[in-house]
């Protein structure tokens, strides 16, 4: 009985978890943080801290050159809220939100299935086609699209046999076409994203429910649909913070007009800075823009309700 207790008393304590010796997951946990730790350092220092500074200096009213720099507690703030220019840029911000992430992630569903089902020759074909404008530069293409919007010798109006008509200069039509620019900018990355984690589903829970007379539809619906919605929620929040970001789209076709039926949050946050040096009441706008991103991300998180 000694000898077996002196045996237990010098074995390695072991997690209940893992069964590792805690000296074995100490190691493991350590060698773990300093792989991330590169990673980490850079988030704190590019992304932690300037969140804290942008934070700090909205209570300011300051330029970039920070010579005149004055307390200004929640005035920035209230400032914010009574500025017409901003009021137009967040509902136009938002419209651009509301309306460009569900149709990004329907389209870019709806093609990944029916790219999903070619031949893998031709399926890597369509996922370069798809892509191809991610890694062209923002720049390029919208040279492009202010060609096509040419109100004389544009593409469209040679189309539609509307020679003449300022797409871009009409504040009934300038929001839609930004729309319209973003949505062909942002659906690469979902069909790459869509046609791998369609690869990844369970193919015997597919077959299993055809041989049980599980339409198209259902097979989608209950098996398919649940087990590509972390890519889905993924999809969702980047998709979210890129249309909440829009901001070179503007800047090289339109600079806010007209009218102000174009100017966005992020653009009105460049032109105070640069074109009125108030780099206060920026960071203020800078923080909302934040805050209701943040607000976004958290209810389709609530919404789509996957532990993943």
């Amino acid at each position: 009985m000694e000898q077996k207790a002196a045996a237990k008393a010098k074995a390695p304590k072991r997690s209940q978890f893992s069964g590792m010796s805690k000296a074995l997951v100490r190691r493991e946990t350590i060698s773990a943080y300093l792989f991330l730790l590169p990673s980490l350092f850079f988030f704190v220092g590019f992304v932690v801290v300037p969140m804290f500074i942008c934070l700090i200096y909205s209570f300011f009213n300051m330029g970039l050159d920070s010579t005149s720099t004055t307390f200004a507690g929640l005035s920035n703030y209230v400032r914010m809220f009574q500025d017409p220019v901003f009021i137009r840029g967040f509902w136009n911000t938002v419209l651009i939100v509301v309306v460009s992430v569900p149709a990004v992630t329907a389209f870019s569903l709806w093609v990944s299935s029916a790219i999903y089902q070619m031949k893998p020759a031709v399926r890597s074909f369509f996922r370069c086609v798809f892509y191809l404008p991610v890694v062209t530069g923002s720049v390029a293409v919208t040279v492009v699209w202010k060609w096509m919007f040419n109100p004389y010798n544009g593409l469209l109006n040679q189309m539609f046999n509307t020679v003449g008509f300022d797409w871009l200069g009409n504040t009934k039509t300038a929001i839609w076409c930004i729309i319209m620019i973003l949505f062909t900018t942002s659906i690469g990355q979902p069909i790459v994203l869509y046609v791998a984690a369609l690869g990844n589903v369970d193919q015997s829970l597919v077959e299993a429910a055809q041989v049980d007379g599980a339409t198209k539809l259902q097979v989608f619906w209950k098996i398919k649909w649940p087990q590509i919605m972390p890519t889905t929620l993924y999809i969702l929040i980047i998709t979210t913070i890129n249309s909440f970001q829009c901001f070179a789209l503007i800047q090289l076709l339109t600079s806010g007009g007209p009218s102000n039926s174009t100017s966005t949050i992020m653009y009105y946050i460049f032109y105070m800075v640069y074109r009125y040096n108030d780099f206060g009441y920026a960071n203020a706008m800078g923080v909302v823009l934040a805050i209701i991103i943040a607000i976004f991300s958290a209810i389709q998180f609530k919404v789509t309700k996957t532990d993943n």
